[in-house]
């Protein structure tokens, strides 16, 4: 029984060792700058986030298009994201000039904020 509670610690203790090692869950958007009316572009965005275990992950992205959501992805502790840097995509149509927007937030320590890029149409 002894044992039993030694190794139980230790596994806890391991598990709130990463997640003080952790940050906020932080975006970075890959796209083009210029786009013509009518073409499709990729969207990428790259979430990076310490500590990805069922106490601590990335629980939600977002990515906006002119303050329009167009993706959204959530997370619980028994669906996580596939590791700690990952990345997801979304394909629009270019109607005009864009404002890419995009943000992620860890279930324990939050964001690192809201990130924005702008595509110009020539």
């Amino acid at each position: 029984m002894k044992k039993l509670a030694v190794i139980a610690f230790l596994v806890m203790f391991r598990l709130f060792a990463v997640a003080a090692l952790a940050n906020a869950s932080a975006v970075e958007i890959v796209a083009p700058e210029h786009a013509k009316i009518g073409s499709s572009i990729t969207i990428t965005v790259n979430v990076t986030h310490s500590g990805n275990n069922i106490f601590h992950f990335t629980d939600w992205v977002w990515i906006r298009v002119n303050d329009k959501e167009v993706g959204r992805w959530e997370f619980t502790w028994n669906h996580l994201p596939e590791s700690n840097n990952f990345t997801r995509q979304v394909t629009i149509t270019v109607t005009g000039p864009l404002k890419i927007s995009a943000k992620s937030n860890c279930n324990l320590h939050g964001s690192a904020g809201e990130r924005s890029i702008d595509i110009r149409v020539p």
